[in-house]
């Protein structure tokens, strides 16, 4: 298979955003659209990412798959039991049980892997950490691209070390999970712009920015400092082929929400995401615990469908340039550079 990374009409990648976002026909729409859509592997069994890979794959070979690396820090236990602690308060508003912090899960990252070895696709992406080596030497025999993400210096030069396809950069000002390698890992307060800059010094390999692009100035202004192509995920958030929630798409879009944290209240790992009640009332509480507070909250987020005020709102800090439009509307943005 050839790199779809090296023939892109359009240099812009869709972000791969786990949890609902990131559906077939958004990966689908990008792809015909000129860029690269990618399905998100996470929190989904192997059944069901084989079959949107079916899906996907159908209409089109300019897409990929994004993996969850398993987290090599592990959480403290006596920290989970504080959270579900502090989780009760909330969790008695909405009538939902009090959570228990619950048992490690690996996101099923063994078997993913060895479907996506057996049944290739044209590249494979990692966060939250690097593959093994021999993982990228199984994948690049089966034909597929390797990506790797960094969030540093010193994690660019780890990842290089792997020698991948690329090497997606992310900044701070990107929305949703920081891709650092291990979630005791404080992110780095550097820009996508200064974190490619040093990543371009460091390395040959190319490199795809992330984090804040809002249109095509920032973009230009990205390849312009050395970056083979760009990411962008909070702007296809309210693209009409997202499975992004309603309460979450109309946040985005209706100026209410005006701020982003990076928090740790919804997952254990750090994301950016709009403030809101949730993030105001657990800020004093949150604690590193991945993925097991992702599973606390679940209900609690579950039954705060509706409301966005309970909702992880997983948002870059250029949410305002967020429209009510098409995936293809939201490539053509990069066209031409």
């Amino acid at each position: 298979m050839t790199n779809p990374l090296t023939t892109l009409p359009v240099p812009v990648v869709q972000a791969p955003m786990a949890g609902g976002p990131s559906t077939p026909a958004l990966a689908v729409a990008v792809a015909r659209a000129g860029g690269l859509g990618m399905l998100a592997a996470g929190y989904k069994s192997t059944d069901a990412m084989a079959e949107e890979v079916r899906e996907v794959a159908a209409h089109t070979d300019r897409f990929g798959v994004n993996l969850f690396v398993p987290e090599k820090d592990p959480s403290d236990p006596a920290a989970l039991a504080d959270y579900a602690r502090a989780l009760a308060p909330p969790a008695a508003e909405l009538d939902v049980a009090t959570p228990q912090p619950g048992e490690y899960v690996d996101d099923e990252y063994p078997a993913k892997l060895a479907h996506l070895t057996a049944h290739p696709v044209p590249l494979v992406s990692f966060t939250f950490g690097l593959p093994t080596a021999d993982d990228v030497a199984r994948l690049r025999n089966a034909g597929s691209a390797v990506v790797l993400n960094a969030t540093s210096a010193d994690e660019v030069a780890a990842a290089a070390r792997l020698r991948p396809d690329a090497i997606v950069v992310q900044g701070r000002e990107a929305g949703g999970h920081r891709a650092t390698h291990g979630q005791d890992t404080e992110p780095e307060d550097i820009t996508t712009a200064d974190l490619l800059v040093a990543a371009r010094r460091a390395t040959d390999i190319p490199l795809v920015a992330a984090g804040g692009i809002t249109g095509r100035d920032d973009a230009a202004a990205l390849l312009a400092r050395g970056a083979a192509a760009v990411q962008v995920g909070t702007l296809f958030l309210t693209a009409v082929e997202a499975g992004t929630k309603p309460a979450h798409r109309a946040a985005l879009l209706d100026g209410a929400h005006t701020e982003t944290v990076v928090t740790r209240a919804f997952s254990g790992r750090a994301a950016r995401a709009l403030r809101n009640r949730f993030t105001d009332q657990m800020a004093a509480h949150e604690v590193t615990g991945y993925p097991q507070v992702h599973y606390m909250t679940a209900p609690l987020r579950a039954a705060s469908s509706a409301d966005p005020e309970g909702l992880n709102l997983w948002a870059g800090t250029g949410f305002a340039a967020c429209r009510d439009t098409t995936a293809a509307d939201v490539v053509e943005l990069f066209r031409g550079l």
